[in-house]
């Protein structure tokens, strides 16, 4: 970026450069506080580059994915007292461009100052975009570098067609390629002790392996709790 912006500077074009650009975010400007006007909870829509994306349908296996994910990852969190997993609907507003993820993290720091009427929510410790013909270009692209800029910890890209994640964590102000499987085990940095199968995000029988075990150990801590509490005679 410091070797575009050089050009620029050295240019002697650079005061009409800069109106351009003044002027562009002055529209974009405008677009985004239309786009916060338009916006309603029944539709899935993102603000980027100035453009309002309203999204399609997912197909079945998408909306499958997104649930075996979430409700393990929300199920863990819960139990670990970690901070607030959003889904789908939950908006990022970002420097520049609005995001919704299909499926996001806030660590305590952050979530412990959510309200239960807050509508727009700031860059996420860890994020999942769940890939679609018509949103890998983004996902790929300017999330991709959007989401690294604003320093969201952790990104997963799941492949609902390949059966496939890509974990990428975040180096200096660059995503790195960590884990890119389709078995074995899976673990997030951002998310402390989070570790499930892959196989969990795919497959029913897999998943609810998982669950079962969340169930136990917060019954187990449950338990542990109730019996530290008790007062002896």
């Amino acid at each position: 970026m410091e070797h575009i912006l050089e050009k620029i500077f050295k240019s002697p074009r650079l005061y009409e450069y800069s109106k351009l650009i003044n002027n562009r975010l002055e529209e974009e400007q405008k677009k985004r506080l239309e786009f916060y006007e338009k916006i309603t909870p029944s539709i899935k829509a993102e603000f980027i580059n100035g453009q309002i994306i309203i999204h399609s349908p997912v197909m079945l296996r998408h909306n499958r994915v997104s649930l075996l994910f979430s409700s393990l990852l929300n199920k863990y969190v819960i139990t670990n007292k970690l901070g607030f997993v959003g889904v789908e609907k939950i908006l990022i507003k970002l420097t520049r461009n609005d995001f919704e993820p299909d499926v996001c993290f806030f660590k305590n720091e952050k979530a412990q100052n959510f309200t239960d009427d807050q509508m727009f929510f700031p860059a996420p410790d860890f994020i999942v975009e769940i890939l679609s013909k018509s949103t890998e270009k983004n996902d790929r692209g300017v999330k991709f570098l959007d989401y690294a800029f604003h320093e969201v910890g952790e990104y997963w890209i799941i492949d609902t067609e390949k059966e496939f994640i890509e974990q990428y964590v975040l180096k200096g102000d660059k995503y790195e390629l960590f884990k890119k499987s389709n078995d074995g085990k899976i673990k997030s940095f951002e998310i402390k002790g989070f570790e499930i199968p892959v196989r969990a995000i795919f497959d029913e029988s897999e998943n609810l392996k998982v669950w079962l075990l969340y169930e136990k150990l917060l019954v187990d801590l449950i338990k542990a709790k109730n019996i530290k509490g008790v007062k002896h005679l």
